[in-house]
């Protein structure tokens, strides 16, 4: 299995439109974040984590074949506002979306016209189904776990992978849902900054809490805004184990870990 990390930015992305601080100033590419996003294959599953805005630019480097499916981590629109740029990848047929009851709402009234009962043609065929916390799926030959952690006072999505996990926008998590992630190896997990307390966001100590929590061996941190400083810079600050993701990073299974 193979994870690209195409995006590991907040709503507003890194740099900021107007911002002129040394991050956002930055030439140093690790410290350009596109909004949140991963490409999860295998040699003959993939499978998309979320399909913000960024999502066309995301994808153009990749390979031009099938998207076996679409798991969505809730409605925001920086995590769903590319969907209709999935488009060119329905020559292969229909693409399956996967969400939860809030976000399948969510979308339903965000891009009506790819769901009404006259559809005009070019529109994106997807096919969007209802998937809850706990219950395991299989895209593929990819097995699927769906995890609940709360963004603020909205239950959203994780994902676990075998023993690789993909959350984002997470504020916290009840004890029987982080249980469905003891054993996992690696990690890739939201840390907005260091400082400043967010309400539905965890900072960074509260990540690498996190971590230590489900027992994670190698945590990279995502949805990431440009307060939380300089790629390089942080990266020497962190724990053992903890790193800042980057947009364009590949993790490569070896047998049972991710290298």
């Amino acid at each position: 299995m193979k994870i690209t990390i195409l995006g590991t930015g907040t709503s507003c992305g890194v740099p900021v439109i107007g911002c002129q601080c040394e991050v956002c100033r930055s030439e140093d590419p690790r410290d350009k974040r596109l909004r949140c996003s991963i490409l999860v294959e295998t040699e003959s599953t993939r499978i998309l984590v979320d399909a913000g805005p960024d999502f066309r630019q995301q994808i153009l480097p990749q390979p031009f074949r099938r998207i076996d499916g679409i798991l969505v981590t809730h409605s925001h629109y920086d995590h769903v506002g590319g969907m209709d740029d999935i488009r060119p990848y329905c020559q292969f047929g229909q693409i399956d979306v996967y969400a939860d009851p809030i976000a399948r709402k969510g979308m339903l009234e965000m891009l009506p016209y790819c769901f009404a009962e006259n559809r005009y043609p070019g529109v994106p065929a997807i096919g969007l189904h209802e998937i809850h916390a706990g219950q395991p799926m299989r895209i593929g030959d990819i097995d699927i776990l769906p995890v609940e952690v709360m963004h603020g006072k909205l239950p959203i999505l994780g994902y676990r992978f075998c023993n690789f996990a993909y959350i984002t926008d997470m504020k916290s998590i009840a004890d029987d849902q982080a249980a469905l992630l003891r054993g996992v190896d690696t990690l890739i997990v939201n840390a907005l900054r260091f400082d400043k307390p967010h309400h539905s966001h965890q900072l960074v100590d509260d990540a690498l809490i996190f971590a230590r929590r489900i027992g994670a061996r190698r945590t990279l941190l995502t949805h990431m805004c440009h307060d939380v400083g300089l790629h390089a810079e942080v990266n020497k600050r962190l724990p053992e184990g903890i790193e800042l993701a980057f947009d364009g990073q590949v993790l490569q299974k070896n047998g049972e870990i991710f290298g």
